[in-house]
């Protein structure tokens, strides 16, 4: 199996380029036709549009070269042009791009479901649903937990992001800008704390005994006899890359199995080698009963799903599942060709050595500002390539959306793509490609380290 990136071939030269007049004068172009036709409500956070990408690289339209920390927001996992994924995708697309599952099935489905009954954790018997959206994916895990459970309470944490429609925007917790002026949102969601280890008010509190606090909120308020289900990242994403102390999963999932709850995983960020195990629920043993799925899984073609209990998911009725595009072929294509690729180049092998070059330099970078005064960096966290900055006023835990915004300015000034994220706007999340070369990882990271350093 290959474990570094060096044995990866990329079209591209993986190298940053940034000429002076960034942004160029074809992506100017660009903002302008935007401008009278696409709605001011989509928001880009790079000035720049894409010509081509590959590996851990992003080229513009005007020749620009970026290196990719973000990969799309954990999409590109396995690079934005995978030889296998391309590949997969022109053969299934001379074929047939359409003809609806629920109309005329075919194998690429079912072979898809096979793999994610395979891959997700548990011996139990599992069945698979395909849909298009993260979202989509929520929604119809809280739809089968209701009809299986025959209650209506649906809990939720502090700091999560769960998506944009309806329900899922009252399952996420930030307002701005999800969900404001948004409203009425979906009823029965009721919110609990989050085990957030550097904003705890105690900091010595265990993971189990955050559960217990939760727990007991969960009693007193609903009954845990009314509640259908518990949903929860397992490493929260855009709420700050929050990893909850250890126990706080296992807990809550004991508890919820003691009560006949649906324990539902939201992996849609943090799934798919992400953080150096298939799934982030791995590294303590949890097996939920429903895991919603998406962004990683397919190579950025857009697919996502949900795998559970087979008793859950087989009481829905026939045609009570289901949506035009989910499990589109071509989809379906390219998330088996990911997952081959996955496997083939071991990402979680290298997910963790991703993990232990970046944690290392940052937290050196943390040290070595705390020793000059200038201590920014609240606190380093993440796992695998999940991984997050939260910088904060110096000597205090105060966030600091301002520095956030300017080392992101700055880093992309000098062909750097990171993207922020927290509930205060103040943590820079890290999600390159698994396939990054250590070279290219090396580079990104002195340059965010600079501009760290530089507006501290």
């Amino acid at each position: 199996m290959t474990t570094t990136a060096s044995d990866i071939t990329f079209r591209l030269e993986q190298k940053r380029n940034v000429q002076a007049d960034f942004p160029g004068p074809k992506s100017v172009a660009l903002t302008e036709r935007r401008k009278s036709v696409v709605a001011a409500g989509v928001a880009s956070s790079v000035p720049v549009y894409v010509a081509d990408a590959d590996g851990g690289i992003i080229h513009d339209v005007d020749g620009n070269s970026f290196i990719d920390l973000g990969s799309g927001i954990a999409v590109t996992s396995v690079g934005a042009s995978d030889p296998a994924v391309v590949g997969a995708v022109k053969e299934a697309v001379e074929h047939f791009t359409h003809t609806c599952f629920m109309v005329t099935p075919y194998e690429g489905y079912v072979a898809v479901a096979e793999q994610l009954n395979r891959l997700t954790p548990g011996d139990h018997e599992k069945r698979t649903v395909l849909f298009n959206s993260g979202a989509e994916a929520v929604e119809n895990a809280i739809k089968v937990a209701r009809l299986a459970t025959g209650r209506d309470a649906v809990v939720a944490f502090d700091h999560a992001y769960h998506g944009r429609t309806n329900l899922t925007m009252a399952l996420t917790a930030k307002a701005m800008p999800y969900k404001t002026n948004f409203g009425p949102f979906a009823p029965e969601v009721y919110r609990m704390p989050m085990s957030y280890p550097y904003r705890e008010e105690n900091p010595a509190i265990t993971g189990a005994e955050a559960a217990k606090r939760a727990i007991t909120m969960i009693e007193k308020q609903i009954g845990g006899d009314q509640v259908a289900a518990i949903i929860i990242e397992p490493i929260q994403g855009e709420g700050g890359f929050i990893v909850p102390a250890e126990g706080f999963l296992p807990a809550l999932a004991a508890w919820a199995k003691e009560k006949g709850i649906v324990f539902i995983a939201d992996e849609v960020q943090s799934g798919f080698c992400r953080t150096g195990e298939w799934f982030a629920v791995n590294h303590e043993g949890v097996v939920p009963d429903i895991m919603t799925m998406a962004k990683g899984i397919a190579g950025g073609m857009p697919l996502s799903a949900i795998t559970g209990r087979a008793d859950l998911l087989d009481a829905v009725h026939p045609g009570g599942l289901g949506g035009t595009y989910g499990g589109n072929p071509v989809a379906c294509a390219a998330a088996l060709a990911s997952i081959g690729s996955m496997e083939e180049y071991n990402l979680n092998g290298r997910a963790r050595h991703i993990e232990s070059v970046a944690m290392a330099r940052l937290q050196e970078l943390q040290s070595e500002l705390a020793a000059a005064g200038t201590g920014v960096i609240g606190d380093v966290r993440g796992r695998g390539a999940m991984l997050a900055v939260e910088l904060v006023q110096a000597g205090s835990k105060e966030p600091n959306p301002e520095l956030t915004k300017a080392v992101a300015a700055a880093c992309l000034k000098e062909g750097v793509i990171i993207l922020t994220c927290g509930t205060y706007g103040n943590v820079i999340r890290l999600l390159p490609p698994l396939v990054i070369t250590d070279e290219l990882l090396a580079d990104g990271l002195e340059v965010l380290a600079a501009a760290i350093k530089a507006h501290a």
